[in-house]
């Protein structure tokens, strides 16, 4: 304790004063000790929150200067200290005009109850020393009190923030509790005392700004109704974080900072710890300016407190993780030597001393040698922050070039299309005609004029800095038509328009795509969300591998609500579009083979699809209860791939083929349990259909993936979802050999492992069954002739890689021969769904030569890889006539060997 006396003179006169309070008993715990009773009366009240805070804070700042108590443990108990100070002070001051003017009640009569919001430090948990507190005043419903000559709760509650405010910022012979600030409140010092929370949310969406949505991410319910107050943040929660991701929220911080920097200035405050360059807000706008741009898609951004954002910054790569826990370690140091000012006269100050004795107590506080140490770390400690900030913040300085002049005179109208045609064609643009054509076109668009002033500059930079940058790319003007497409589809988004025009990461790797691939350009065009995903290089070419994919998803989902299912379909878009970019910018960059390729779009759609079968069994469960089969167990929905999906060779644009089982023994049964019952058989079919939408429904975020169910039995003319027993029975008795062929590329995807099992049982037994050869030849024959005469769409110019002879088609039809004429003596050619593999087994089986098997394998990945680069193209499948003769004669020669 000594340690800390000597490093505090107002901790030394307190302890001559209240010796009692620092015992040793007293001090070494960790815990706040509390009145458990609340007096009525008024002054009673009064001098117990003063004497009891201030014997609390004691505590606090004797074990913070002695080195015995980490940051976060100051900052929690610091906070909750004042959370019961604000709950004792609401309690009294309820008590007092409730036996005045009776209970606020609603228009129903049902009680209102307050909730006092904490906002700032407080609210985050991360109170400092001698910090005042920001508050905001709300209650549940309007209505009035239920005395004889009632009151509007809004006078009511009014008169409740008087007393309160008295209770704890009123000077008595014991000091105050806690400065009150309720500038923070809807309309300042200008609006109500206290609101509704209906007024709360017409406010915000009326009357929001900017800064408000800043400080409300701190927001956290302190006193009165928490609950409800929890809600009523739920509620705002759209005013706070944007759907969508929002960059211009940088330029609004910025300007904050601005307005900061001058009131620094202004006051001579360069030494302040909190304002000042390197200090405590400038960490706090890095780590909200992350919360603000992405916490509406990003659950876990939600937090009020900093420091476990600002790991969750690092974790997720936002932040580089070394600069996050740097940042970390820096922030703590700030809040270390903010509190230790402030405990050395209990006084609401940031500035660094200048007096040696004071630095001296300082340091000794924090571990420094002497008060010149401690100056040089806070030194180090300002600039290191300074610098991130300013790598965040900073905005670029628009070059001034022949292309920038080009674009300004274009965009004031003084330049005719051949004029501008003719200056871009000199400046390497070319070919120049379409490039000029389209830039008068965005130049002129009826869109700018709505438009802010400042918005529509930062397009005018961003079109010249992409018209610049794009002469460095091998075919600069195909590059610009492509990135300026994408400029179109962001015009009325400010949001996009600052990131790009900020951020030259996210040009250079626009441009890069943008040259690679039309694809591409139009998927981002559509999407704008994905601008995001330029930022980062390192994550935007290494998609991740199948179990990364699943945490990450879970990660995001976990933080929905489940009354939100909105939220919950646009994070699965959002995720399908994300990743989707991540493994076309590896693969254009040919980070990754055709087949991890392929392995990955397929995880994605693999870990999506049982993403959305779980949330949609859930909620069914919830409305219309369990389907059980007649022995009580649960009866189970099985998913089943077939297709590409099925053969793990998932594309860009694929589809999903889908067949959905239940084993339900009773389709007839009743489900137990839920809101409201259903039969079985309708459960599964309303579960299946509800799980089509959610992956196909277009939304503002787009669409997960197109559903095809016609691979399921009988068709178009089947049921949605079929019991076990009846796909049994019909791949037995009544397929044809068409639908085998589809089911040697079939595989379970989720559902029940006992569903798993009987599913691949019926598989391997109905494909093991012994075949005529001929008969199989023909009718595979048959089948691949009527594909051609309707698909093929080769003429004496062109060749169809995929319908045509030789082609993709016929190759996957060999092997799905080979397959069926072989199954019933080498079942295990059964063990996989995908043709190269199938094939390997084939031949390990001695069914097809190995040189064969080569030759065929490597056709098929020629013909594909070729197909697989003209979709990135934006190509159809029909390439020259002569083009792949020897894929084609090796395809040929086999389907006329084995089949012909």
């Amino acid at each position: 304790m000594s340690d800390a006396l000597n490093r505090s003179p107002w901790l030394a006169a307190l302890a001559e004063r209240e010796p009692e309070w620092f015992t040793d008993e007293a001090l070494c715990r960790a815990d706040i000790v509390w009145p458990a009773e609340v007096p009525s009366e008024r002054a009673a009240a009064m001098r117990i929150l003063r004497r009891e805070v201030l014997r609390e804070r004691a505590r606090i700042a004797v074990r913070d200067l002695d080195g015995r108590a980490p940051l976060a443990e100051t900052l929690s108990a610091l906070s909750d200290l004042a959370d019961r100070a604000c709950e004792m002070a609401l309690q009294v001051a309820m008590d007092s005009a409730m036996r005045r003017y009776g209970r606020p009640r609603n228009r129903v009569g049902e009680a209102v109850s307050p909730v006092v919001l904490g906002m700032g430090k407080l609210g985050g948990g991360e109170l400092n020393f001698s910090s005042d507190i920001d508050l905001i005043f709300t209650y549940t419903e309007g209505g009035e009190t239920d005395a004889d000559a009632p009151l509007d709760n809004g006078a009511f509650f009014a008169k409740v923030v008087q007393g309160f405010t008295s209770l704890l910022a009123e000077h008595t012979e014991d000091g105050y509790v806690y400065r009150v600030d309720w500038m923070l409140r809807p309309f300042g010092s200008a609006g109500a005392p206290a609101a509704s929370f209906s007024a709360m949310e017409d406010y915000y969406q009326v009357h929001g700004r900017e800064w408000e949505r800043y400080a409300l991410i701190k927001a956290r319910p302190v006193a009165g109704d928490v609950a409800a107050g929890h809600r009523l943040l739920a509620s705002l929660r759209p005013f706070v974080y944007r759907r969508y991701l929002d960059f211009d929220a940088v330029n609004s911080l910025r300007e904050l900072k601005r307005m900061i920097e001058e009131e620094v200035a202004r006051k001579g405050l360069e030494d302040n710890v909190k304002l000042g360059a390197g200090g405590i807000r400038e960490v706090e706008f890095i780590v909200q300016s992350f919360q603000l741009i992405r916490g509406g898609q990003d659950g876990r951004l939600r937090s009020p407190q900093l420091r476990p954002t600002l790991e969750y910054l690092g974790q997720a790569g936002m932040l580089d993780a070394s600069v996050a826990t740097q940042l970390d370690a820096d922030y703590v140091f700030l809040r270390r030597l903010e509190n230790a000012i402030q405990m050395q006269a209990d006084e609401q100050t940031h500035r660094f001393p200048n007096a040696a004795a004071t630095r001296q107590r300082l340091a000794e506080a924090l571990g420094a040698v002497d008060g010149t140490a401690l100056a040089a770390t806070w030194a180090d400690v300002r600039n290191r922050v300074r610098a991130q900030f300013n790598e965040v913040f900073q905005e670029e300085v628009a070059e001034d070039t022949a292309l920038a002049r080009l674009v300004s005179v274009l965009w004031e109208g003084r330049l005719a299309a051949d004029q501008v045609a003719q200056r871009l064609h000199e400046a390497g643009l070319r070919p120049a005609e379409p490039l000029a054509n389209e830039l008068r076109a965005l130049a002129t668009d009826r869109h700018l004029r709505l438009l802010r002033e400042r918005t529509v500059e930062r397009l005018r930079v961003l079109v010249a800095q992409l018209l610049q940058e794009s002469l460095a790319l091998p075919e600069p003007g195909i590059a610009a038509r492509r990135a300026l497409g994408i400029v179109v589809a962001i015009i009325g988004r400010a949001t996009y328009i600052s990131l790009l025009r900020d951020s030259a990461t996210a040009r250079a790797q626009l441009l890069k795509l943008a040259a690679a691939s039309p694809w591409l350009s139009d998927y981002i065009a559509r999407t704008p969300a994905l601008l995001d995903q330029l930022l980062d290089p390192r994550a935007l070419y290494a998609p991740p591998e199948r179990q990364a994919l699943e945490a990450d998803l879970a990660g995001r989902l976990a933080h929905l609500a489940p009354e939100d299912p909105e939220a919950f379909m646009n994070t699965l878009r959002r995720f399908q579009k994300e990743m989707t970019l991540r493994v076309a910018a590896a693969d254009l960059v040919e980070a990754l083979p055709l087949v991890q390729v392929s392995d990955r779009l397929t995880w994605l759609a693999e870990v999506l699809l049982q993403a959305a079968l779980a949330q949609t069994m859930a909620d069914m469960a919830v409305e219309y209860g369990q389907p059980n089969r007649s022995d009580g167990t649960p009866a189970g929905l099985g998913v089943i791939a077939y297709g590409k999906l099925g053969g793990i060779e998932m594309g860009y644009g694929s589809d999903l083929d889908l067949v959905f089982l239940h084993d339900a023994d009773d389709p007839q049964a009743d489900t137990v349990g839920g809101a409201r019952q259903l039969d079985v058989a309708t459960w599964f079919a309303r579960c299946a259909q509800r799980l089509i939408s959610v992956l196909s429904a277009q939304t503002a975020a787009g669409r997960v993936y197109e559903v095809d169910l016609q691979l399921r039995p009988s068709g178009n003319s089947g049921l949605v979802v079929t019991s076990f027993r009846g796909f049994d029975t019909y791949q037995r008795c009544q397929a044809w050999t068409w639908e085998h062929q589809a089911l040697t590329r079939a595989r379970f995807l989720c559902g029940p492992s006992a569903l798993a099992a009987a599913f691949a049982e019926t598989r391997r037994s109905v494909l093991a069954q012994p075949r005529d050869p001929a008969v199989l030849s023909r009718e595979i024959r048959d089948m691949r002739a009527k594909m051609r005469a309707n698909l093929d769409r080769s003429d004496a110019e062109h060749w169809d890689l995929k319908q045509g002879r030789g082609g993709l088609t016929d190759a996957e039809f060999i092997t799905q021969y080979l397959v069926l004429r072989e199954a019933h003596r080498a079942p295990d050619v059964l063990r996989w769904s995908d043709n190269w593999r199938q094939l390997d087994a084939l031949a390990g089986l001695g069914v097809i030569a190995p040189a064969d098997k080569e030759a065929l394998i490597a056709a098929y990945r020629q013909l594909r890889l070729e197909a697989h680069r003209r979709a990135l193209q934006n190509d159809d499948h029909r390439v020259a006539a002569n083009a792949f003769e020897d894929a084609r004669a090796v395809i040929s020669a086999l389907w006329q060997r084995l089949l012909d």
